[in-house]
């Protein structure tokens, strides 16, 4: 499970500002999600060993399994993260997700918070954004899961949910290449009011405080830092009203309000300048014809 990111809303909110006027003014620049699993690792402090405890890596496996296993899944997550003011000081930005889904290939979000309310939507063939407020929506074909959609929307559209690692196939095996240290903090009975395992691990670059139900083995809380941040602003989700293998009504994952709106592009809020040609390589026939 790696570490929290960035929400639809501040990417949509990007993404709508030049259509809507003032909209962007009004929250102030949300930061920019890295791309995720692709920050490399960082060094562990002097004096601080790298180890991998035990009972760390049990929990974090049992809780990949007890989510892995569900067919179907809902929980809401309240996220919140720090972005820099014009003053210096971080200021923290609050979403709060519902969220189903259904493997292999559905998944509704409908977010609320401190941007612009945003509905997402995935059915095994398409994907659409939504912002019922605007009343505009983008929709592209997808992939056939879940994991290549989230893929697939971060990298089309800068789309990121900060709670993508507990919807993947299987959230330890998308850590474990570049786990670097966990270990056992020990029990919080404070935490989402019932009785939770702390386990800190790093990977891939990003340090992680994760409270696991001790009982039900799902994630109730998370916080995680950047290691390669010189800000070191933090992240965190907390996670309740879970119900996995529960039904699924009939219409949940597609909007009928969505049909209506204005489409814009499917695409990037800042992309940016497009990348230059690259050179024929030398020698290569296919390139000189």
């Amino acid at each position: 499970m790696n570490a929290p990111v960035l929400s639809i809303a501040p990417a949509l909110l990007l993404a709508l500002g030049a259509l809507v006027p003032g909209l962007a003014d009004a929250q102030g620049p949300p930061p920019a999600p890295p791309a995720p699993s692709a920050t490399a690792p960082a060094s562990p402090s002097p004096g601080v060993s790298q180890a991998l405890e035990p009972k760390a890596v049990e929990l974090l496996k049992a809780s990949s399994q007890r989510l892995a296993a569900a067919r179907t899944m809902s929980f809401t997550a309240l996220a919140s993260y720090e972005s820099p003011s014009r003053l210096g000081p971080a200021l923290v930005y609050t979403t709060k997700s519902a969220v189903v889904l259904q493997r292999p290939d559905k998944l509704r979000v409908i977010q609320s918070g401190d941007g612009p309310a945003s509905e997402f939507y995935y059915d095994g063939k398409t994907m659409m954004a939504f912002a019922p407020a605007e009343k505009l929506v983008a929709v592209a074909e997808a992939p056939p899961t879940i994991d290549q959609a989230l893929e697939a929307a971060y990298r089309g559209a800068a789309i990121y949910f900060p709670f993508t690692d507990v919807m993947v196939a299987d959230p330890y095996g998308d850590i474990a290449p570049g786990l670097e240290l966990a270990f056992y903090v020990g029990q919080s009975h404070v935490v989402a009011g019932t009785t939770t395992d702390i386990v800190v691990y790093a990977s891939d670059g990003v340090f992680v405080q994760m409270w696991i139900g001790a009982e039900d083995k799902l994630p109730r809380m998370a916080r995680a830092v950047y290691r390669k941040d010189p800000l070191r602003l933090r992240h965190q989700v907390e996670f309740s009203n879970w119900k996995l293998d529960g039904p699924v009504a009939l219409g949940v994952f597609a909007s009928a309000r969505a049909t209506t709106a204005k489409r814009i592009p499917f695409a990037h809020p800042d992309p940016g300048p497009a990348p230059e040609s690259p050179a024929p390589a030398s020698g290569d026939p296919s390139k000189t014809k």
